[in-house]
């Protein structure tokens, strides 16, 4: 059976990617990454529910704590604060340096070291937070980077089909998919309710009240 890689925070932008490469025939290898983020917890929390629910067998949690240790960004720097402003046009200080970078490099050995034919990955660009690692272009390009450095037998493709969604489609395409979405968590600062004021809260918010729908989980405001 046909193997992806697929890296999954615990949202609902990774949950549906899941989805797919199953509906696809894609037996799912599920990456989840600990990186020392303020809701690490509840996103690991989330990872092991949805995980559950959608029948994944293979599952691995990766300690990749050097991070935090890197820092630069407020969600892993308790000194720095998550800005509660609204969806902003300039990069917001939740960004990450190369985050995705990262993560898609470890999914590639773990992906070459499986015999993956894919690697998925919830990135959204159309309607997010602008992040540079979450570009259309560049997921292109370390693609091919990727199958230039790895053995000749092997040979992968990063599938990212929420890509140039709105937050809402991916919202109904949850919906219509049944993916697990109540059991999602999104927002970068609470682990008990989410806070509804960050910029992940406000877009997932937006993007349910624009799809006419209801969103589970609990929010503080």
């Amino acid at each position: 059976m046909k193997k992806a890689v697929c890296i999954m925070s615990g949202g609902m932008d990774s949950t549906l990617c899941a989805v797919m490469a199953k509906k696809a025939g894609y037996d799912v290898v599920a990456l989840h990454f600990d990186y020392g983020q303020r809701t690490m917890k509840r996103e690991k929390r989330a990872f092991d529910e949805i995980c559950e629910r959608l029948g994944v067998v293979k599952k691995i949690n990766l300690d990749v704590g050097f991070i935090a240790q890197i820092g630069g960004n407020s969600l892993t720097d308790a000194s720095l604060q998550i800005r509660k402003d609204g969806v902003n046009k300039e990069v917001p200080n939740t960004y990450v340096p190369f985050r995705n970078g990262v993560f898609i490099s470890i999914a590639a050995a773990l992906a070459e070291k499986e015999g993956a034919q894919a690697i998925y990955i919830g990135v959204v660009e159309e309607d997010s937070s602008g992040y540079p690692d979450c570009k259309e272009s560049f997921i292109k390009s370390i693609n091919e980077a990727i199958n230039l450095g790895t053995s000749a037998e092997f040979s992968c493709e990063i599938v990212t089909p929420l890509v140039n969604l709105s937050k809402a489609d991916i919202v109904s395409k949850s919906l219509e998919l049944n993916s697990p979405i109540e059991l999602t968590w999104s927002c970068y600062e609470s682990e008990d309710e989410a806070c509804g004021l960050c910029d992940s809260c406000r877009l997932r918010l937006n993007g349910f009240k624009k799809a006419n729908a209801v969103d589970k989980i609990p929010y503080k405001k």
